[in-house]
């Protein structure tokens, strides 16, 4: 996605003509929904989504079912204003064909629950903070002047470096509050480069992989998939496997940005190990046909969360640096 465009902005706000511009940038914005959801979405023989196509002029997609699995990533494509008007479309689906029992109490003051609805966007980890802004500014005005409720996910999903955050309210204020996240995102997109995507099929695929490997300590060699591990790795990673406070996080990285997360020596890497106190792997060979490798994670939910952070930073940083040989 380009932009070209730097909004003025009045105490925060942009202004109702730079909207007007940049809602016409094409983008593209995810929502993870359930399989329930996601039917309703689509609707019989994919009349609901063909008709959401035809009313706002986006691109619409659903990933397909995983078994075991009830995530699905719906994409939406096209201008901001379409989109979030198709996510709007979309919240008032959902409200006319609830697929769980709503809460017993409203979740927002003075709300009636008949009227609100929910979209659970996706939401790089490096771009949240364009959404919260310093000490929760942007994210507590979009709120007020949208009359929408926002809660941020502290975690990012499995394999991925994206958050859930999931806008409350009427499917209008959904609307509107979509209209002033898409704008934050857009102004700054260059901070979601390298981000690593959601994807059900993956998280499915490591779900499985931890249950049969997870009970091995991971050194970084190839041999750490291996199913029979050497004795000693058994016995050090006993405690640990004891311990609820260790958690296991696998992500996939591009085959040719391996080598500046690992550094010269295996530099970088260790930073990252010594840094976030978490214990990180990589797989000898790609595992599967992208060509990708696989990082295992291992530590306490804030240590994984730090690791991440600095694994993505790093990718981010590599990144930057070939785009501006390129420029050269």
């Amino acid at each position: 996605m380009e932009n070209n465009h730097t909004p003025p902005t009045t105490n925060g706000i942009t202004t109702n003509g730079t909207f007007a511009a940049i809602s016409e940038q094409n983008f593209s914005l995810r929502a993870l929904v359930t399989t329930k959801e996601a039917g309703v979405i689509i609707g019989k023989a994919g009349k609901n989504v063909n008709e959401l196509r035809d009313q706002t002029g986006v691109k619409a997609g659903v990933s397909k079912v995983v078994q075991g699995i009830n995530d699905r990533v719906l994409t939406l494509s096209g201008t901001l204003s379409g989109i979030a008007r198709a996510f709007g479309i979309i919240a008032q689906n959902l409200l006319e064909n609830p697929t769980t029992t709503p809460p017993s109490t409203p979740i927002l003051p003075r709300t009636n629950l008949a009227t609100t609805s929910a979209i659970r966007l996706l939401i790089s980890h490096n771009l949240m903070g364009s959404i919260i802004g310093r000490q929760g500014a942007k994210i507590k005005r979009i709120q007020e002047t949208t009359e929408v409720r926002m809660i941020a996910s502290k975690d990012m999903l499995p394999q991925s470096t994206e958050r859930v955050v999931e806008v409350q309210g009427h499917p209008d204020a959904i609307r509107r509050a979509i209209e002033e996240i898409g704008l934050s995102l857009i102004e700054d997109w260059e901070r979601g480069a390298g981000t690593v995507l959601y994807n059900p099929a993956r998280a499915g695929a490591a779900m499985y992989t931890d249950r049969r490997v997870l009970p091995i300590q991971r050194t970084g060699n190839g041999s750490d998939f291996n199913l029979r591990p050497r004795r000693e790795e058994t016995n050090q990673n006993a405690t640990v496997s004891d311990d609820p406070k260790i958690q296991t996080q696998n992500i996939s990285i591009p085959a040719d940005m391996v080598g500046c997360i690992i550094g010269r020596g295996g530099s970088k890497i260790s930073e990252i190990r010594n840094i976030s106190g978490s214990r990180i792997s990589i797989a000898k060979v790609p595992h599967d046909e992208t060509g990708e490798r696989m990082f295992t994670i291992q530590g306490t939910k804030e240590a994984n969360e730090k690791a991440l952070y600095l694994l993505y930073g790093q990718l981010e940083a590599e990144k930057e640096r070939r785009l501006g040989d390129q420029e050269e």
